[in-house]
C-alpha cells in the first residue's frame, strides 16, 4: 500500500491555492490540487497501517488506503470506482469537507504530516468527470414502490439516489428554484462553482429522480398529501434555524442572518434579479459575528464587493497553534487556531467577544462589545467595552434545528434540541423517516451524505419487509 517507506522520504505537499490578491476580484474556485506526478507522490506517503485511522475520521468510511495506493500506481479509473463505493458526491467533500480523516491520519501523530486526502479525493473526481467516467446508473427493473423525499441538500440527493438505484420511484420536493440546498444557496461559488452541483443533479435525473421545484410542503402540497401519495416519506431538510442574538439594537436595519446575505450572494452570481431589500456590504463596515464556515463565506463575500473594512468575531477564545493533546489527542479533531481562507483574503478576527448592543438611528451605525472570560458563562471583563463603526452585521453563530412547521404538519415526534427523533432513521410516524441535520442537527456535508445512505438503507428494509409481508 504506497511507497514502502514513502512517508520518510516525500514529505506532504498542501493543495495550492490561487492568490488572495488575485481571487478576491472574482468567484471562481480558489481551491486547487497539485499535478497527477505530484499527487502520485502524496498518494505514495500512506503508509499501510495496521488499522487506518483515517477510517475513523471519514463519516462515510471512505477507503482511503485503497485509493491512496491507486493514484501512486496511476490507476485513477480504479480509484474513482473505490471512492464511489462510499460517497455519492467526492466532489462536494473534496471541496467542502475540512478532512476530519487528516486529522486522525497515523501520519498526524506529527503535527502537520497527514497524508492530502482531500486534494487526492478531489483530484480523482475532477479527472473522473473530465474523463467521462462518471456516468448515470439507472436501476435495471423498478419495484413499484414510491418515496417522497423533502429536501435537495447533500443528505436527500444521496438519500435519493441510493433509493432509485435499487429500483424505487423517487420524487424529491424542494422549496428553492434549484437543486443542492446549502451546498448550492449558502456556500459560495469560489469554493464549489455552481456547475458541480448542476452535473449530479442531471446525474440523478437520468438516473430516474424526479425533482420538483419552487414546492414548499406543507404549503403548495399538505403532509396528508404526500403520506396518502408515497410509500413512505424523508424528511431532509436540514436545520435552518439560525441562532438569533437578542440583545438592544437587534431589530435595527442591516443586522442580518447570515443566510439571508449569503442567499442573496449566490443568486447574484448565478445571475438571478436583484431582490428588492439588497443586502451589500460595498462600502461598509462589516462585521461578521460567528467563526464558523458560514462566518468565513460572510468575510469572504464581503471582500469581493469592497467594504470599507471585515471584521471577524467569535465568542470563545482564542484556540491554542498546535493540538491540545490534553483535550483533542489524536485521532480526534483537534481544537487549535487555524486561519480561514477568508482571512487570508484580508480582514481581522478577534476572540472572546460579547456583543452588548447595537447602535444607530433606525439603521444599524455602531456596534457595542465587550472582552469576555473565553469559555462558559463567558463573563464579561470589566473596564473593556468598546464601540465600533458598524454599517452592516450579519449572524453567523450557527443553527438551532429544523424549521418546526414541516415537523408538526407531519405529527414526527422532536428530541430535546428540537431535531426529528428516530430510531435507525424512522420517525415517530410510520412510514415517515429522516436524515441529515434534519435528524441530527449542524453538521458536516460528508455527514449528510453518509446519513442520506444510511436512511436510503433503512428506506429500503421496511419497503422491502412491507413486500414480504404482502
Amino acid at each position: 500500500m504506497g511507497q514502502l517507506g514513502g512517508f520518510l522520504k516525500i514529505d506532504r505537499e498542501d493543495a495550492p491555492e490561487r492568490a488572495p490578491a488575485e481571487r478576491v476580484h472574482d468567484y471562481r474556485e480558489f481551491m486547487q490540487t497539485l499535478p497527477e506526478a505530484e499527487l502520485a507522490k502524496q498518494g505514495a506517503r500512506c503508509m499501510e497501517c495496521g488499522v487506518p485511522f483515517c477510517h475513523s475520521g471519514c463519516p462515510v468510511n471512505n477507503l482511503i488506503p485503497d485509493w491512496n495506493d491507486l493514484v501512486y500506481r496511476d490507476k485513477w479509473r480504479d480509484a474513482i470506482d473505490q471512492l464511489h463505493r462510499t460517497n455519492n458526491f467526492p466532489d462536494f467533500t473534496g471541496r467542502l469537507c475540512p478532512a476530519p480523516c487528516e486529522a486522525a491520519c497515523v501520519l498526524e501523530i506529527r503535527e502537520g504530516e497527514a497524508v492530502t486526502i482531500k486534494q487526492i479525493e478531489l483530484a480523482i473526481v475532477n479527472r473522473a468527470w473530465g474523463e467521462g467516467w462518471v456516468q448515470p446508473k439507472p436501476a435495471a427493473q423498478k419495484t413499484g414502490r414510491t418515496i417522497a423525499v423533502i429536501g435537495s441538500g447533500p443528505a436527500g440527493m444521496a438519500c435519493a439516489q441510493q433509493l432509485a438505484r435499487a429500483g424505487h420511484s423517487v420524487t424529491v420536493f424542494e422549496r428553492d428554484e434549484a437543486g443542492g440546498g446549502l451546498v448550492r444557496f449558502g456556500v459560495p461559488d469560489f469554493k464549489i462553482e455552481k456547475t458541480v452541483v448542476e452535473r449530479r443533479l442531471h446525474q440523478l435525473e437520468a438516473e430516474g429522480v424526479e425533482f420538483r421545484y419552487g414546492v414548499d410542503v406543507g404549503v403548495d402540497v399538505t403532509a396528508e398529501e404526500l403520506r396518502s401519495r408515497y410509500d413512505a416519506v424523508v424528511i431532509a431538510t436540514g436545520a435552518r434555524v439560525p441562532r438569533d442574538l437578542p440583545v438592544a439594537g437587534r431589530d435595527l436595519d442591516g443586522v442580518h442572518f447570515a443566510m439571508d446575505y449569503l442567499y442573496q450572494r449566490n443568486r447574484f452570481v448565478a445571475g438571478a434579479p436583484a431582490p428588492e431589500n439588497v443586502i451589500s456590504a460595498a462600502g461598509k463596515h462589516v462585521i461578521v459575528i460567528g467563526g464558523g464556515d458560514t462566518g468565513a463565506d460572510c468575510v469572504a463575500n464581503a471582500h469581493r464587493e469592497s467594504p470599507k473594512s471585515v471584521t471577524q468575531v467569535e465568542l470563545v477564545g482564542e484556540p491554542p497553534v498546535h493540538r491540545p493533546d490534553e483535550i483533542t489527542p489524536w485521532p480526534l479533531w483537534p481544537m487549535k487556531l487555524r486561519v480561514p481562507y477568508a482571512l487570508k483574503e484580508g480582514g481581522e478576527r478577534d476572540f472572546a467577544i460579547s456583543t452588548t448592543e447595537f447602535l444607530g438611528n433606525g439603521k444599524v451605525e455602531q456596534i457595542r462589545w465587550a472582552q469576555n472570560s473565553g469559555r462558559p458563562p463567558f463573563e464579561l471583563v470589566p473596564g473593556t467595552e468598546e464601540t465600533r463603526p458598524a454599517d452592516l452585521v450579519l449572524l453567523a453563530m450557527g443553527f438551532l434545528g429544523p424549521e418546526p412547521a414541516l415537523l408538526e404538519a407531519l405529527g414526527v415526534e422532536r428530541d430535546e434540541r428540537g431535531n426529528a427523533r428516530t430510531v435507525n432513521y424512522a420517525t415517530s410516524v410510520d412510514g415517515v423517516f429522516a436524515a441529515g441535520d434534519a435528524r441530527r442537527g449542524q453538521s458536516l456535508v460528508v455527514w449528510a451524505i453518509r446519513e442520506g445512505r444510511q436512511c436510503a438503507a433503512a428506506v429500503a428494509r421496511r419497503l422491502s419487509a412491507e413486500a414480504a409481508a404482502a
